[in-house]
């Protein structure tokens, strides 16, 4: 076959492209029945926005290794300041200061700090003697990396993405090798603040989401709406769903956010559990390769990068699902590559484009270095 193939196709991988690409179609189908049976507005912009980033990521995937570990800390000094940028300038949406007007778009510079974190810590362990692990040099800046980001975020407020962004820190600091104990303690005094961050730290509106999570029923016209009727469209859909573009509860405005943040219950609601089968194996495939690069790279760097993020692309899948199925608050996380949202893709195309990126450095430090894996 390698002689039919041409090398550089024959080299892809195309165990996550297939799956990407068909996840990324199946989504600008269930965004077509969002908006009403038309491309516009949600179908078509999100097709763009995956080709362009696409392209993004094929050109992450070409940086040698030595750039991406001299870009680590700057680009991550770089999305710090844009976020405290987001304080003094940044636009209001939703009761909330999240993002910059550019002009031609606005980002939002916490998608872009969660795979910049991790890159981050990626070569701050890289950099640091074995030896230190076990000792307060390898805990304090990395507490004081992840902190700076989460408190800024915090202060927006956008308690779902300080969520990913310490998660996918975490999973950095915990394949880095620092003793359990200290995950452990941080466990313990996290339950320990729980009742204190809920009193003291969360608005009023994040209060609501942890009582509504824990009992929707209560309100279910009020607090409780966005999960009661994410059940009512999921259960409704039985094995193989009402049928394409026949989703009531999307279609009649019944589901908050059919397009966003709850794009699984109306693709639930129309295709069934077949359906939601369907996508689960795509994102499973897709986690797998990455899980298979993170373990087939050869330096620490590159083995902490790629863990990174998948850690990050896996959190986004977990929390989603997890939130329009009611096993947790509503938070404000999209489902990636089938959600409408310019932010949300950007970050998770540039967590593929450095799996990709780690999955060429593994590939070229080998014999016969053009060979799949």
């Amino acid at each position: 076959m390698n002689s039919v193939i041409p090398a550089p196709i024959a080299r892809q991988p195309w165990g996550m492209l297939i799956p990407l690409l068909l996840l990324v179609a199946f989504g600008a189908v269930v965004l077509y029945s969002a908006g009403g049976g038309n491309m516009q507005p949600f179908a078509f912009s999100h097709l763009v926005r995956f080709s362009v980033f696409l392209v993004m990521a094929s050109i992450l995937a070409v940086f040698p290794r030595e750039l991406a570990k001299f870009a680590a800390f700057p680009v991550y000094v770089i999305i710090l300041i844009m976020l405290v940028a987001v304080e003094a300038i940044g636009g209001m949406g939703g009761g909330s200061q999240r993002w910059l007007d550019l002009g031609f778009m606005r980002l939002q510079p916490s998608e872009l700090m969660k795979p910049a974190l991790v890159l981050a810590l990626a070569k701050f362990y890289d950099g640091l003697p074995v030896g230190m692990i076990g000792t307060w040099r390898a805990l304090v800046p990395a507490v004081v990396l992840m902190g700076m980001p989460m408190g800024l975020v915090l202060m927006q407020p956008d308690l779902g993405t300080s969520l990913a962004i310490v998660f996918g820190g975490g999973v950095v600091m915990f394949l880095a090798g620092l003793p359990m104990r200290w995950f452990v303690g941080a466990g313990v005094l996290g339950t320990a603040a729980v009742p204190l961050a809920y009193f003291f730290a969360l608005k009023p509106y994040q209060q609501r989401r942890v009582t509504t999570f824990l009992d929707p029923e209560s309100d279910p016209l009020g607090s409780g709406y966005h999960i009661t009727q994410s059940k009512i469209a999921i259960g409704s859909g039985g094995w193989t769903g009402k049928g394409f573009n026949e989703g009531s509860q999307s279609h009649l405005n019944y589901l908050p956010e059919p397009h966003t943040d709850f794009v699984f219950s109306t693709m639930a609601e129309e295709w069934g559990l077949l359906g939601g089968m369907f996508t689960l194996a795509m994102f499973g495939l897709i986690l797998g390769w990455g899980i298979r690069v993170a373990r087939k790279a050869q330096s620490r760097f590159d083995r902490l990068l790629a863990s990174g993020m998948v850690a990050t692309i896996f959190f986004y899948i977990a929390i989603n699902l997890l939130m329009v199925m009611g096993f947790a608050p509503v938070v404000g996380i999209p489902l990636p590559f089938m959600s409408h949202g310019g932010s949300s893709m950007m970050t998770n195309m540039i967590c593929i484009g450095s799996l990709l990126m780690v999955h060429r450095w593994t590939r070229e430090s080998r014999p016969g270095g053009l060979r799949t894996s």
